[in-house]
């Protein structure tokens, strides 16, 4: 009965207040009831005037009037405490599984507001004393110890200014989607040169040195180099003088490769975080494959820089021994094992995956 009561109360919220990555409260989206605090008080005005009309006594009847004009004054205040608050989710910091994560939300409104508490469902509240014309960000904690795709659900924004005696509240959905990476396990590093029987394309490399074949990027300009290597582009735009770097591929490709063990998978997968945050931070060439023993496999051919390391941390939070279990921000596969180098596109997808904010 309790499930059934949930399920509806989270379906009528759901259509009175959908998901949305801004929010801005109104009476459609705020709710009040009297605090504890608030029931003793109405207690207390409901005995004085009994007690009033008991003896015939006006001046307690006036009291108990006056104390009840006052909580009826309340609920003006705490409805407009809220109403016009403005929420905007901002993306959250990169997190590791065991961490607690923050949720950046900024919030502002036309006139200030007043002890403004924050929190998610079982986890610990934030408070601002002050919301004004200006962007203040609360950083909301949330405790998640595994790894994977995170969605906190409705945040509650709730006050009792100013005399506590109501308790105005709202449940929104700001329509986070955030990904928790592997715990990183210190462990030596375990590269390969080839994976096993199948040899990968040369365009897939290893290690490059300085050449003429792949644009880098850019570093300052040294008096003697050739103005060819000038980026004159940059120059026009007052960036100052800039000279074109590019690199050229050598060796063959090093790997990192998952092969999966049931009861140490967690642990691997960890390694594996530690080991991809250590070649990228030396700047090494690196691709990343992961065996699925029921499902194609997961494949990152060999690159450098943050755009990699995000995509690889990515591939090792998502992964799953068995593909074919549906969950939300599946990663693109290749097709077979002759083809996997030739899915440009799924290896473009799962280098661009962000953490999203459905709208």
């Amino acid at each position: 009965m309790k499930r059934l009561i949930m399920r509806i109360w989270q379906q009528w919220l759901e259509r009175r207040l959908p998901p949305n990555t801004e929010i801005t409260l109104s009476h459609r989206s705020i709710f009040i009831l009297p605090s504890g605090f608030g029931l003793i008080w109405l207690s207390l005005v409901l005995l004085l005037f009994i007690f009033g009309t008991n003896y015939q006594n006006n001046l307690v009847i006036g009291l108990s009037i006056l104390l009840l004009s006052l909580f009826n004054t309340c609920i003006l205040y705490s409805y407009n405490n809220l109403a016009g608050l403005h929420l905007r989710a901002d993306i959250p910091p990169e997190v590791y599984a065991g961490q607690t994560l923050t949720f950046p939300i900024q919030l502002k409104s036309h006139h200030n507001r007043y002890h403004i508490h924050l929190k998610y469902p079982n986890n610990h509240s934030y408070t601002l004393m002050l919301v004004g014309i200006d962007e203040v960000q609360a950083l909301v904690p949330f405790e998640h110890g595994k790894r994977g795709i995170v969605r906190p659900g409705r945040l509650t924004i709730e006050s009792c200014y100013p005399l506590g005696l109501c308790r105005t509240w709202s449940y929104v959905d700001l329509a986070i989607t955030h990904i928790v990476y592997p715990k990183p396990i210190e462990t030596a590093l375990q590269l390969l040169a080839k994976l096993e029987h199948t040899e990968p394309p040369s365009t897939f490399t290893g290690q490059h040195v300085a050449g003429i074949d792949e644009f880098k990027g850019l570093k300052p300009h040294v008096l003697g180099e050739s103005l060819k290597q000038v980026a004159w582009k940059q120059w026009a735009q007052g960036r100052g003088m800039l000279s074109k770097e590019f690199e050229q591929p050598q060796g063959k490709p090093l790997w990192l490769i998952l092969r999966p063990e049931p009861k140490s998978l967690e642990r691997q997968l960890s390694q594996l975080s530690w080991q991809v945050n250590k070649l990228s931070q030396g700047e090494q060439h690196f691709g990343l494959w992961l065996h699925i023993p029921s499902g194609k496999d997961i494949i990152l051919p060999p690159a450098v820089g943050n755009r990699h390391r995000m995509a690889c941390l990515k591939a090792l939070a998502l992964y799953r021994l068995n593909p074919h279990t549906p969950q939300a921000g599946d990663l693109p596969h290749s097709a077979s094992a002759d083809s996997r180098f030739n899915a440009k596109e799924n290896i473009e997808k799962l280098r661009t995956f962000t953490p999203s904010r459905s709208k």
